[in-house]
């Protein structure tokens, strides 16, 4: 499951470290945005049979990924190829650095987990999830500070000659009519959602309304009757000196 945080700031609104369409951490800085959708539908299309590095483009948002291969990890267990570092970006965030991200998250997993001793095969579903907390801190690093976002075009530089080299592929191209109709269910279900929670806003509104017009009425009839005491008492005495006299 995503861990998950209520700073939506980030333009990385999604990301996660996979072993070949099996998730082993993840973190959505944005749970509402349906990204993780998206992740599950391009992980099993991704082979691995050579390392690449590809961009999906989805509505305004970017799918970046990072796909080891076999020949990436000579001397490590055969597994660390079928890792993929895939991250979901705003589109407005350009591709440097999502990509950065991506190159920083790819060396401190493998630091944490050495190719050369992990089986990633035999890892369980999310079975790297003590590396969630890692994911968040470098979405918002990355995604929100200067220095962060100097980092990822550092790495960027270090790694690829020209980001403009990696390919880009509108997502529609790659999916099937039944991984359509699931995109199109989940930002249905996001729309629904946004609809009756705007009507709870509303419905909530109302009733706080109605209370303040309570309120305001029974305040409005004790300072009558407070008033009608006034002078209903002014009036007795009024009489009753009248009566003495």
């Amino acid at each position: 499951m995503a861990s998950s945080t209520s700073s939506s700031s980030t333009p990385l609104l999604y990301s996660c470290i996979a072993y070949r369409s099996t998730i082993l951490t993840e973190h959505s800085s944005s749970p509402g945005s349906g990204a993780s959708t998206l992740a599950s539908i391009i992980l099993p299309k991704i082979q691995h049979e050579t390392a690449e590095k590809l961009t999906y483009s989805h509505n305004q948002n970017l799918v970046h990924y990072v796909a080891d291969a076999a020949a990436d990890h000579p001397g490590a267990d055969p597994s660390a190829g079928g890792l993929t570092y895939l991250v979901v970006a705003r589109a407005d965030v350009g591709r440097r650095v999502p990509f950065g991200f991506l190159f920083e998250i790819k060396k401190r997993f493998l630091a944490a987990y050495d190719p050369r001793v992990t089986d990633f095969a035999g890892l369980a579903p999310y079975g790297a999830a003590h590396f969630n907390g890692q994911l968040r801190a470098l979405m918002v690093e990355y995604g929100t500070t200067r220095a962060g976002q100097a980092d990822a075009i550092s790495n960027v530089q270090s790694e690829i000659e020209n980001v403009r080299g990696i390919m880009t592929e509108n997502i529609e191209r790659v999916l099937e009519r039944g991984e359509r109709i699931d995109l199109l269910v989940n930002k249905t279900d996001r729309l629904g959602g946004n609809a009756h929670e705007f009507r709870m806003r509303s419905r909530e509104l109302r009733r706080r309304m109605w209370w303040k017009n309570v309120k305001l009425m029974a305040l409005l009839a004790l300072v009558v009757v407070f008033l009608l005491y006034l002078f209903v008492g002014f009036g007795l005495v009024k009489v009753s000196s009248v009566k003495v006299r």
